[in-house]
C-alpha cells in the first residue's frame, strides 16, 4: 500500500523527530554553521513552518525564521530566512524538498510576508525554481563565513544597501 505524503504545520511534530531529521539530512557540526548564527535564538515563524509525512512519519520539513539587515545607515530591514529545508536522506530528490518551499512560499505570499525572503543555498536550484538571486546580497555582511554566491534572496522588499545580517529581535 503507498502512503501519500501530507504536508502539516511543523508544529503538529515532535521537536525531537524534527532534531532527528535535521540530523540525518545534514553533516555533523550543523549548529556551527552561519545560518544558525544569523537566526540566533529566535523563535521560528510557525505560519511558514510545515512538515512533510508519510503516514505518521516526518520525511521532510522546512523552516523560516525573523530576521533582519542592519544597514550601515542603522536602518532595520527586516527579513525572513528560509531553512533548513531537510528531506530524509532515502527520500531525497524525489520533490518534497521542492513541494515544502512551494507550499511555504504560498503560504507566504497568501499572508504578505513574501516581501523579503532570504537563504543560503544552492543558486542554481533556488534560483531556478524559486526566483532567488544574489543580485541584491553583495554588501551584506553574516556572524560567520558565506559563499557569497549562495546568499540569495527575492521579494521587492530585498534591501540592497551594506550591512549586517543577524537574528531580529523585533519579531523573534
Amino acid at each position: 500500500m503507498t502512503v501519500t505524503t501530507v504536508l502539516a504545520p511543523l508544529d503538529a511534530v515532535e521537536p525531537a523527530a524534527v532534531e532527528a531529521l535535521l540530523d540525518r539530512a545534514f553533516p555533523p557540526g550543523r549548529q556551527a554553521r552561519t545560518a544558525y548564527k544569523v537566526r540566533g535564538s529566535v523563535t521560528p515563524i510557525a505560519a511558514l513552518c510545515f512538515a512533510a509525512l508519510d503516514g505518521d512519519t516526518l520525511i521532510g520539513s522546512i523552516q523560516c525564521w525573523p530576521v533582519a539587515l542592519t544597514g550601515d545607515d542603522g536602518v532595520i530591514h527586516p527579513l525572513i530566512m528560509v531553512g533548513p529545508v531537510a528531506v530524509t536522506p532515502e527520500q531525497q530528490q524525489g520533490g518534497i524538498g521542492r513541494r515544502l518551499l512551494g507550499h511555504m512560499l504560498a503560504r507566504a505570499s497568501a499572508l504578505g510576508l513574501d516581501r523579503a525572503l532570504m537563504l543560503i543555498g544552492d543558486p542554481e536550484y533556488y534560483g531556478r525554481f524559486f526566483g532567488f538571486t544574489s543580485e541584491r546580497t553583495a554588501d551584506w555582511r553574516l556572524p560567520g563565513p558565506v559563499e557569497r554566491h549562495r546568499l540569495l534572496a527575492r521579494g521587492d522588499d530585498v534591501p540592497t544597501v551594506a550591512g549586517v545580517l543577524g537574528p531580529d529581535p523585533e519579531r523573534g
